[in-house]
């Protein structure tokens, strides 16, 4: 019995160690500040192999910070109105157990983590912050489109390459047999693919009197807000999957029959979500009492959803904003003060 117990408390260490390395968000500055090995090893939430690339690529470990950071706020971003809104916790567990539940939000999570990660790295290689990488120097001569391929290209391939590394590890450690790590990875690498397949090409014009006779363009990632509207819609239609054992491998295979053949752009799911209605602070669930719902909604954000049927409470608030601004030459804008009352509803 206490061998089963001991297994059972590290399979749940090994899934709680997929996501902690999120923790960094929460922690200072790391720039410069990772001189020894021994720094590295005092990161909290990281795996081994985590620690070992912070050992040999610590002037990377300030970006890995700003991606989780990313990740987190964007997750905020979209999810501001909904009965789970990315709330986090203190512990190491930053979103608390709903990030290794199986869910669609755990999908989420992954999935703009991983982002974020290469998005962030990315950004560092090409504003020439890290030695290891610049731009992408292998964008060169000219375009069927007829420009000269110059400037200086997001290096998105070390960025995803050093996702892949830092952030699939824990995943990996716990073997392809494991259909939450087959579910993560796919998760993870479809957050990545979600910049991939969105990069765009800008381009500066050359010639006599801005004629553009000359064109040469560079290809640039795009807004991480874009990368956080996509996955939103991934989560929106992902599709439900559960394991198969085909040949020697495992796969997840659509739940349902009925269910679209998914694609490595899309995000996928193992359980169904709980209805995050009441307060579970142990597991990152904050309910919805008190929440700010819209009165005239009948989306997620709407009274009746957020409530979850508790009904909802409305008060008076009194809004402060500039108001009667005039133009004075020369160069400033004076306003007045307006104030005006507001009916806020709220969830009981």
């Amino acid at each position: 019995m206490e061998i089963v117990q001991l297994y059972v408390v590290l399979i749940s260490v090994r899934h709680i160690l997929a996501v902690t390395w999120l923790y960094l968000a929460k922690q200072p500055s790391l720039r410069g500040t990772l001189q020894d090995s021994s720094a590295c090893e005092g990161l909290k939430g990281l795996a081994e192999e985590q620690v070992r690339i912070c050992q040999r690529q610590a002037e990377a470990m300030d970006s890995v910070k700003h991606g989780a950071e990313l990740a987190i706020e964007e997750c905020q971003h979209q999810f501001h109105n909904r009965r789970w809104n990315c709330s986090t916790l203190q512990g190491l567990q930053v979103f608390g157990k709903v990030a290794i539940q199986g869910t669609r939000e755990s999908a989420f999570i992954h999935a703009i983590s991983s982002a974020g990660v290469a998005f962030a790295v990315t950004r560092a290689c090409s504003r020439g912050e890290l030695e290891k990488c610049g731009c992408d120097r292998k964008i060169r001569g000219v375009s069927p489109e007829g420009f000269q391929w110059s400037g200086c290209s997001d290096n998105l391939s070390y960025g995803i390459a050093f996702s892949q590394a830092f952030v699939d590890n824990p995943e990996r450690s716990r073997g392809i047999s494991s259909s939450r790590a087959l579910m993560n990875l796919h998760n993870n690498e479809a957050g990545r693919k979600a910049i991939l397949s969105h990069m765009t090409v800008e381009c500066k014009c050359h010639g006599v009197s801005g004629s553009c006779e000359v064109r040469t363009c560079w290809k640039v990632m795009p807004p991480f807000r874009k990368v956080g509207n996509v996955l939103k819609e991934k989560f929106e239609g992902a599709t439900e999957v559960h394991p198969k054992r085909v040949g020697s491998r495992k796969l997840l295979v659509p739940k349902s029959s009925r269910f679209k053949p998914y694609t490595a752009h899309d995000l996928v799911y193992l359980v169904a979500s709980p209805d995050f209605c009441d307060r579970d602070p142990h597991s990152g669930v904050f309910g919805t009492s008190g929440r700010q719902c819209n009165r005239t909604s009948q989306a997620v954000d709407g009274c009746e959803l957020l409530c979850c049927g508790r009904g909802f409470r409305t008060a008076q608030a009194e809004v402060v904003e500039r108001c009667s601004c005039k133009f004075r030459w020369c160069c400033s804008v004076k306003c007045k003060q307006c104030r005006h009352f507001v009916e806020v509803h709220t969830c009981r």
